[in-house]
């Protein structure tokens, strides 16, 4: 391929991984193949990907600031928990073998496509529980944590697991949680980010045409996200979690 070639190529993975990733995540099994397919290596392929988009994290993020109106103390609380997961992942991605998180990670996806099918039923059991309720906030707070650690080490379906979790444990409606869960997870991407410009060796290149491809993609995907019903929203997280999982069966 030309290096003209090669950077089209780069740049519309780019733009459809932001695009899916402000819609629902899962958008690293684009652009991440990507880079493999054009002779990165694996890490450096991870620590590129993550970087290049993190613009489009927070582009999909500001395309959603009317569904996050009101979540201010939400962001905080949970914030803290991607943050400090995302450091870890992170930090984990740099010293773990490459395949310890990739051997659980089709179970992760089964158990949160499971969690996305029932989270209407289990929302109004929760709710129904007062005892429940009380133990929502420390579980939701460490769930967040625990996939803060996923996505900083490796990020594909980061957006899924989330939804998936806080579609149940909160009390609000599946937009206003998609915006959440943009924030959480550019924030887990942006912090994973530093650690690896300080101390791995991204591919500057890729990194720079992802990031502007994935930043108009938040734009388009925060566009045509808020317009889905929530029956149309949790088809297309199902559909795009069990993509994600056929992809790592598969290989």
């Amino acid at each position: 391929m030309t290096d003209w070639a090669t950077a089209a190529l780069v740049g519309v993975a780019g733009l459809a991984a932001g695009t899916i990733n402000a819609v629902v995540g899962s958008g690293t099994l684009i652009t991440f193949p990507v880079l493999l397919a054009l002779g990165v290596p694996p890490v450096t392929a991870n620590v590129t990907n993550t970087i290049g988009l993190v613009p489009g994290s927070f582009s999909g993020s500001w395309s959603y600031r009317r569904e996050l109106a009101g979540q201010r103390e939400r962001l905080i609380r949970l914030g803290s928990a991607s943050l400090l997961g995302g450091i870890a992942g992170a930090l984990l991605l740099l010293v773990l073998p490459a395949g310890v998180f990739r051997a659980v990670v089709p179970v992760l996806i089964i158990l949160a496509l499971g969690l996305v099918l029932m989270q209407p039923w289990l929302a109004r059991k929760l709710a129904a529980d007062q005892h429940a309720v009380s133990a929502a906030g420390p579980v939701l707070w460490g769930a967040v944590l625990l996939t803060g650690v996923y996505g900083g080490y490796f990020g594909a379906a980061q957006g899924v697991l989330l939804i998936a979790i806080m579609g149940i444990l909160l009390d609000a409606d599946l937009q206003r949680v998609n915006a959440l869960k943009n924030v959480l997870a550019g924030l887990v991407n942006g912090v994973a980010g530093v650690i690896f410009i300080a101390l791995a060796k991204p591919d500057w290149t890729y990194v720079a045409i992802i990031a502007v491809g994935s930043a108009i993609g938040g734009q388009l995907g925060g566009q045509i996200g808020r317009r889905l019903s929530p029956v149309v929203l949790r088809g297309i997280i199902v559909v795009v979690g069990v993509a994600a999982l056929v992809k790592f069966l598969l290989g």
